[in-house]
């Protein structure tokens, strides 16, 4: 594969580290490459690497800096067929959804290209007759993000796009289990001309050592993270000695409500992509699937239906719609939460145990039915195929269920009375609502929850104001 890549990229330049780790392919557990492990003094070269280049990369015009952003856009437009390979070579989706991820995340690079060039300002009327009042946005200065290895591309590039249209430079540490997507994104950036030191990608099996340096080093003016609540929590603490502007996009715990008016061959087929995509694996995937008493049986009928006739198998092979999952204690998680279940009352009416004469890592598809409050998998994500169905009676028993979380990222719901679309869509304590539909991740749009799932929104015109400061400038004696 020509953007296959090993080592790290900073300052420009393909870097070896102290050691190297192996990157393996969930499906079959072969070695795809030894990765370079850079050590925590590498990553301080990196950083200091940004802010040198900062001095550059913000004086860019903002033109400039939206022809070199399209420049890497069109390049991953097209190399997305190799650039879809290897994401699922190392993290095992289907490749139809790596193909569509990359596509996605390419989508964040052109859409931040244009909104380059629309970082304005504002003259505010002055408080006294010789004063006048201007703002104007500048760039934050050196910017980190840490990524997850369930969407190994777009991840990336949600959060890059941004900085790197407002005038920041970066540096990323993919996680250690999909490193390989980064890298291939790092050459392409090389080759779409951005100076050196403007975009550097630092591999690391020392996640905790590195991410400790990026939330403590005074340089790093800001950090972005999308990976686990308890996580998240600990790089905030890390962030509070130098007072780091944050961006945090952590768990969710979804709420998928199916009203007695909804049309259940809609609602099953959102439920079905939400809740199956990338093996569950998503943090924006159905979580707890309430739908109402009159229509349960007919929605549970349908619904296992559609999910016996999914196709799991290697990510690779045509047809596959469920893949692997990430590795094994992740399998151990999900069959203690169908064991769990089942010690509580649910009933398993299709899947609940590994596939393993595909793949040890394989999990079928699986629906619970009688879930209950009392189950672990109603509090906890669940980040894998299992799809438990709870019955309900009243549109204010839902709302109460659908709420009783810590987490508030993403909530969906299928119904046609109008008033009680919007009664319910004001009353879910979400960041984001689908109604009538699971596809809500877009550029136009801004991403992000509330409560526990995170701080700040990726993509639309609000991605912008996380990597800007807002500078207010007072004229007297005018």
């Amino acid at each position: 594969m020509n953007l296959l890549r090993t080592k790290s990229y900073i300052n420009g330049k393909w870097v070896t580290g102290e050691h190297t780790f192996p990157v393996l392919n969930p499906f079959d557990q072969k070695e795809i490459a030894q990765v370079e492990s850079v050590s925590v003094e590498q990553c301080k070269t990196a950083i200091q690497a940004a802010s040198d280049a900062f001095q550059i990369w913000k004086k860019y015009t903002a033109r400039k800096r939206s022809y070199i952003l399209k420049n890497w856009y069109n390049l991953q437009i097209k190399h997305a067929g190799e650039l879809a390979q290897i994401l699922t070579l190392e993290q095992g989706k289907p490749l139809a959804e790596a193909k569509g991820e990359v596509k996605y995340g390419a989508s964040f690079v052109e859409w931040f290209a244009e909104e380059a060039r629309r970082i304005y300002g504002d003259v505010i009327p002055g408080h006294q007759k010789d004063k006048r009042i201007t703002t104007i946005k500048q760039p934050i200065g050196v910017v980190a993000a840490i990524t997850p290895w369930n969407f190994p591309n777009a991840m990336i590039t949600r959060k890059v796009a941004p900085a790197l249209a407002a005038g920041c430079t970066v540096i990323i540490k993919p996680s250690e289990l999909t490193p390989l997507s980064a890298l291939a994104l790092a050459e392409l950036a090389d080759q779409a001309g951005f100076p050196p030191g403007v975009i550097n990608i630092i591999n690391t099996n020392n996640p905790a050592g590195i991410g400790t340096e990026m939330c403590s080093n005074p340089i790093v003016k800001k950090l972005s993270f999308t990976g686990s609540t308890l996580v998240g929590k600990l790089l905030l603490k890390q962030c509070a000695d130098t007072v780091k502007k944050v961006s945090l996009e952590l768990g969710g715990n979804a709420p998928f409500i199916v009203f007695d008016d909804a049309d259940v061959d809609l609602a099953v087929e959102g439920a079905i992509a939400s809740k199956f995509r990338n093996a569950g694996q998503t943090c924006i995937c159905s979580n707890r699937i309430f739908v109402q008493e009159s229509i349960h049986d007919v929605f549970v009928e349908k619904f296992k239906e559609k999910v016996l006739e999914l196709q799991i198998g290697n990510g690779k092979d045509k047809g596959t719609q469920v893949g692997p999952l990430i590795e094994e204690k992740a399998v151990a998680s999900i069959e203690e939460l169908v064991k769990d279940a089942i010690s509580k009352g649910g009933e398993v009416i299709t899947g609940g145990v590994r596939k393993s004469s595909i793949s040890p890592l394989v999990f079928e598809p699986t629906i619970i039915t009688h879930a209950q409050k009392n189950m672990d998998l109603f509090h906890q994500e669940i980040f894998g195929p299992i799809a438990p169905i709870y019955s309900f009676k009243t549109e204010e028993e839902v709302i109460e269920l659908a709420n009783d979380t810590p987490y508030g990222l993403a909530a969906y719901f299928y119904g046609q009375h109008y008033a009680r679309i919007w009664r319910v869509a004001e009353a879910l304590d979400y960041g984001m609502v689908g109604i009538n539909t699971n596809a809500i991740s877009t550029p136009e749009a801004p991403f992000g929850g509330v409560k526990e799932s995170g701080i700040g929104r990726e993509g639309s015109k609000y991605g912008m104001d996380d990597f800007l400061e807002l500078k207010y400038m007072c004229w007297g004696g005018i």
